[in-house]
């Protein structure tokens, strides 16, 4: 499988271990050192802090999202992708609204030592969705 191609893969496995809401899963995707910035959030350093979010989120929620890569460049160890991406969290118990949010995001992958692709760095500009 060529990089672009392993990418492509990468990112549909975490939109499908979020929805299953297999958090190790999602983690292994992401370096150590992994970055998150979100409009209006001071940015997320490392993996315990996602971690800590996407499990207290998953306790009462579940996460759905379509996302499409509309790009993905390879330059050695390091690639970046720009996708468009819809995410609705729809709570677990009845009567809860869902909520959705949609936009693009720019992420940056690097390469593992084991040749894997990883998450390193992610600019995650969704904005609120009216129902």
């Amino acid at each position: 499988m060529n990089d672009e191609s392993a990418i492509r893969q990468l990112v549909a496995a975490w939109v499908e271990a979020t929805r299953l809401g297999q958090v190790e899963k999602v983690l292994a995707m992401m370096t150590p050192d992994v970055v998150f910035l979100v409009a209006g959030q001071p940015p997320m350093h490392g993996r315990d802090g996602f971690a800590a979010g996407l499990r207290a989120l998953l306790a009462a929620h579940r996460i759905e999202s379509d996302s499409t890569v509309d790009e993905v460049e390879v330059c050695g160890d390091l690639a970046w992708c720009r996708t468009t991406l819809e995410v609705r969290v729809v709570p677990l118990a009845d009567g809860g609204r869902t909520v959705r949010r949609a936009g693009h995001t720019l992420s940056v992958f690097r390469k593992n030592s084991g040749g894997a692709w990883q998450l390193a760095r992610d600019a995650n500009l969704l904005v609120p969705v009216q129902n």
